[in-house]
């Protein structure tokens, strides 16, 4: 496997319910599901010809099963064991079970989230400008110095596909609006210091890496770090901890998204563009009983729509658009405020 081609999955569920479940989270999530069966129906041929990276196996009855004792002795492919019976999708209790399992996924197999650095060649490459939205008259006679620590904080949140969308928001957006951002990027490591450049460089917005100690300021775009939490201090100062994300995913969205909404409250948003699964959907009703927004991504414009998706079905999300939508809306509601 490499990191640019989705690991392969084989599913044995003894439940119709769980098999469904189980080929939408990892879907969702960038995998490939290459078998998924009730194992009564299969046979030892069927098992010795299935081309997987992992076994996922998942069972409710707990007799034995002669198929499953030989896949355990003979799979030359891990074998793990899920997680149980999959809560309702938008339960409460269903981040945490998605987290469960594709925390064990991510160590065994990898993170597809690794396809993501290797795109930002084609951003780094692409010569189109797009044309950006007007500022309006309101925003435009309202005194603004650049470099203010920002009032009102917006977080971009984004996975596989997420830069190439995060970078035509941006490119669409004028400056000299009274807004700062944090953008949590789901990538390798290796790529976070490509990152500014890829989705900024054709834009009126500065994207910086994180400063310690410092404010997120009016005009600039913070790129939220990957091996540590970023924190708020009680007069809105960047803080860099000294722990990593809560697993399985770096950055936490959901963990951003709490921290933001706790230290910004109603002059603080979010946006989820292109992305796997459903990271923030577990934070969202927090932020919106802060009094936050929430804005996703259409579908049809994403490359991977599970984590706008998600939270569109859990009814959070109050508005959808395409990056260029997204961008403008977002100028009309900064504008209405001004009046």
């Amino acid at each position: 496997m490499t990191d640019k081609t989705a690991a392969r999955i084989a599913v044995i569920a003894d439940t119709s319910l769980q098999r469904h479940v189980l080929q939408q989270a990892l879907a969702g999530n960038g995998y490939q599901v290459v078998l998924n069966s009730d194992p009564a129906r299969l046979d030892q041929e069927t098992l010795s010809g299935c081309e997987t990276d992992l076994w996922l196996v998942d069972l409710a009855q707990s007799e034995d099963s002669p198929l499953v004792d030989s896949l355990l002795e003979h799979a030359s492919a891990p074998v793990l064991f899920g997680e149980g019976h999959a809560p309702e999708r938008h339960s409460e209790n269903y981040p945490r079970w998605e987290r469960r399992l594709f925390g064990k996924l991510k160590r065994l197999v990898g993170d597809p989230a690794q396809a993501v650095g290797p795109s930002l060649e084609a951003l780094l490459n692409e010569a189109q400008r797009t044309t950006r939205l007007g500022l309006p008259q309101e925003l435009a006679a309202t005194p603004l110095v650049a470099g203010e620590p920002a009032k009102q904080v917006w977080l971009l949140a984004a996975s596989l596909g997420g830069p190439a969308a995060v970078k035509a928001f941006l490119d669409a957006l004028p400056g000299g609006l009274p807004v700062g951002f944090v953008y949590a990027q789901h990538i390798d490591a290796s790529f976070e210091a490509s990152l500014p450049q890829a989705v900024g460089r054709h834009s009126q917005w500065h994207v910086n890496p994180v400063r310690d100690g410092d404010s997120v300021r009016n005009g600039e775009v913070i790129v939220v770090p990957i091996s540590h939490e970023l924190r708020f201090s009680e007069d809105g100062q960047m803080q860099v901890a000294n722990c990593a994300w809560p697993e399985p995913y770096s950055p936490s969205i959901d963990q951003m998204m709490l921290n933001l909404a706790q230290q910004f409250g109603a002059q603080c948003g979010v946006i989820a563009f292109s992305g796997m699964g459903s990271d923030g959907s577990a934070a969202a009703a927090y932020v919106r009983r802060q009094g936050g927004l929430i804005w996703t991504q259409k579908a049809d414009s994403c490359a991977c729509p599970s984590m706008p998706d998600s939270l569109r079905e859990g009814g959070y999300s109050e508005l959808s658009g395409d990056p260029r939508e997204l961008a403008e809306a977002l100028v009309n509601h900064l504008a209405a405020q001004v009046n």
